[in-house]
């Protein structure tokens, strides 16, 4: 067990959320004369439901928990940056960030003033626990690992991550923003088991609703509710929230384009590899392949001027003269080999 009391900063612990005129009255009314907003109906003069009850239940039905366990966010970015808010103290606490992996939780955490500790994964892109152990200390709140890692796709070792977790006195969050395009369940089932744990998905990958901008958190029912406590108040437009209910019906549609982005994504390997400056193409379990490939800024550069945009992970620890190119139709990885034949 953690004692969450502990973990969290003591002005949250007492502070008192603003409570909206759609938390004071929850329900249907005839009238409505107690948010000031404009009385003539348009389709979105309303505030939208602060709490997204039903977005959340068909959530639930599709991932098996709890509503009390789900936590919507302006993308995954909001959750990362309340729970920095949440359990941080700026200049006293940290956070632990294996890298290379997604820039967010540094920016995050240097937005809050919060210090981040690093460890590096290992040359094949796993976690170094070892490393991890050494560089905790009594002012450590959040681990942030993703898995699948971005930038360098694959999943991270399944018992090194329960490792962390079970070994680890703050809280763990998981980061599985491309766990559609794995075979694996992810960390989801194992909320139950460890109160210290927090998984973060999204609808902006294998449901293509990135625009909407819907992130998805799920911890246990105390950590949600912290969040909740410390969000604004409408944090999820009605817009976004109508879209995210649309695309959610459609998870047919889902697993068809998932599939094809598998097929592709075995294809663009085998083409990238027949290319003679690609030096590696990194085993994925995501929607991206990371690629070693000879004077990487440069190609870059060269697949701009013919209108090709991939990202340039040069500069990044672990990923030098490496391009991190996502799977497209089978039309875009066509036109991106056939320009890299051409460099």
């Amino acid at each position: 067990m953690i004692e969450l009391e502990k973990l969290i900063r003591k002005n949250v612990l007492k502070l008192k959320p603003y409570s909206s005129a759609r938390d004071d009255f929850q329900g249907t009314a005839s009238v409505y004369l107690d948010a000031n907003e404009n009385p003539y109906p348009s389709e979105y003069n309303r505030y939208p439901d602060p709490h997204q009850v039903t977005l959340k239940q068909k959530i639930s039905e599709i991932k098996k928990v709890p509503v009390s366990q789900i936590f919507l966010g302006n993308g995954s970015d909001e959750p990362i940056d309340l729970l920095m808010r949440a359990f941080c103290e700026p200049c006293v606490d940290n956070v632990l960030i294996p890298q290379p992996t997604y820039g967010m939780y540094t920016v995050s955490a240097e937005i809050n003033n919060v210090e981040i500790k690093t460890v590096k994964l290992t040359p094949d892109f796993d976690l170094d626990v070892a490393s991890i152990n050494k560089s905790i200390n009594a002012q450590t709140k959040l681990i942030f690992l993703c898995s699948p890692n971005n930038p360098s796709g694959n999943l991270l070792s399944f018992e090194k991550v329960k490792e962390v977790i079970t070994s680890f006195k703050g809280l763990v969050v998981v980061d599985e923003a491309y766990i559609d395009f794995t075979s694996q369940a992810g960390f989801i089932p194992l909320l139950d088991q460890h109160p210290n744990l927090v998984v973060l998905q999204t609808l902006s990958k294998a449901w293509g609703l990135a625009a909407i901008r819907l992130g998805m958190c799920f911890s246990n029912k105390e950590i949600i509710a912290v969040l909740n406590k410390i969000k604004p108040p409408y944090n999820i437009s009605l817009l976004a929230q109508q879209a995210a209910e649309v695309g959610l019906q459609q998870e047919e549609r889902k697993n068809k384009w998932v599939a094809e982005i598998l097929r592709e994504r075995n294809e663009l390997t085998y083409q990238l590899a027949t290319i003679r400056s690609v030096k590696k193409v990194y085993p994925s379990d995501a929607n991206f392949l990371l690629v070693k490939i000879d004077n990487a800024k440069s190609v870059y550069k060269k697949l701009v001027e013919g209108g090709i945009i991939v990202r340039d992970r040069s500069n990044v620890i672990l990923c030098e003269d490496c391009l991190r190119i996502t799977v497209g139709t089978p039309a875009e990885n066509k036109a991106l080999i056939n320009q890299l034949n051409l460099l």
